[in-house]
């Protein structure tokens, strides 16, 4: 039972590491979850409850930042709601166009959102590059933060 539950939490774990960065996956709370579940598999002998409340607000943190990050860049370019709305949809459809629709997933949908406001070229090109930065930043961002979780789980593995 317990191989069957650390192939589990370690699917957890990478399927969230991959959700840091594409928008169709949960990765902070499969990440979290996973780490979670191969702490209470060990009896939380290894990775205490504090080690799990510091993953734990690590998560929050990683979980923010995808909201805060996109709204500031398109926010901070002057671009409307309907920009920030279409460079969200954008990012869920560009996950079917591999690594190349994530980053211009956000982009067009930010530039069709600003079009249907009937904004000139300059601020729909502003909107679409700084959804695109925000999208990047954001998931080099998670990205980071997500490794930094696996690394401290398994340092108090370790230890």
């Amino acid at each position: 039972m317990d191989i069957a539950l650390w192939i589990v939490a370690i699917a957890a774990v990478l399927l969230g590491l991959a959700g840091l960065v594409l928008p169709l996956l949960p990765g902070t709370p499969l990440l979290f979850g996973g780490l979670w579940l191969a702490a209470w598999i060990d009896g939380y002998d290894r990775v205490g409850p504090w080690t799990l409340l510091a993953l734990a607000a690590v998560a929050l943190l990683a979980w923010g930042v995808d909201f805060a990050a996109a709204a500031l860049a398109v926010k901070r370019a002057g671009a409307s709601r309907r920009a920030m709305a279409g460079a969200g949809l954008g990012a869920v459809l560009g996950v079917f166009g591999g690594l190349t629709g994530l980053i211009l997933g956000p982009v067009a949908g930010a530039a069709a959102g600003e079009w249907s406001q009937g904004r000139d070229r300059a601020g729909t090109a502003r909107a679409a590059v700084a959804a695109g930065a925000g999208y990047l930043v954001a998931a080099f961002i998670k990205l980071t933060l997500g490794l930094a979780m696996v690394a401290a789980w398994a340092v108090a593995y370790a230890v």
